[in-house]
């Protein structure tokens, strides 16, 4: 590898680590999955990089690239339970949270449960939409799909989501969300 190749591998890596890793830790709800899966879009980016021709953003040809191994991941993982609450109720306990945070931890924990059971392709659409702020456009390339389709997977995924919060909570903040 040139010392120019690996610099700009490196530049690369220190731009969008982060961005890709918080992506996958939200696609997986687990953080050693997400580990695992940024280090194969990096490496699968040292493969690829010199068919990189520049039409699109790294950041978005990046967000591709995790998008695929992402849906690939969920394929191996399909038969295993995606989510699991196990990290929340230990640090409950140790730590003795006050009743207002213990709530919100418990609002947070059911809208990750739910996101985990959304559709693959309905839960990428709104973790790029709305945890990773992308736009419409962006996300559109990102996913390689044209903006209606963002739309309308973000109206179905917003709907599920919803739907399955008014099913889980009884009252509260989140039942004003799942009208």
């Amino acid at each position: 590898m040139s010392d120019d190749l690996a610099k700009q591998i490196s530049e690369i890596y220190e731009a969008y680590y982060n961005d890709i890793y918080y992506f996958l830790v939200y696609f997986t709800n687990k953080q050693e999955d997400a580990e695992d899966l940024t280090q194969e879009v990096f490496s699968r980016l040292l493969k690829a990089l010199p068919q990189y021709d520049g039409r699109v953003a790294m950041k978005t040809w990046l967000f591709s690239i995790a998008k695929y191994v992402a849906i690939d991941h969920y394929r191996k993982m399909r038969w295993q339970r995606l989510f699991s609450d196990n990290w929340l109720i230990r640090m409950m306990t140790k730590e003795g949270l006050p009743e207002p945070e213990l709530e919100m931890k418990e609002e947070l924990r059911l809208i990750k449960e739910a996101l985990q059971k959304l559709k693959p392709q309905l839960r990428i659409v709104v973790i790029l939409r709305y945890i990773e702020e992308y736009s419409v456009k962006e996300t559109a390339e990102i996913l390689s799909v044209p903006e209606t389709k963002v739309r309308v997977d973000c109206h179905r995924g917003l709907q599920s989501l919803r739907k399955m919060l008014a099913q889980s909570i009884e009252g509260g903040i989140i039942n004003g969300i799942a009208r």
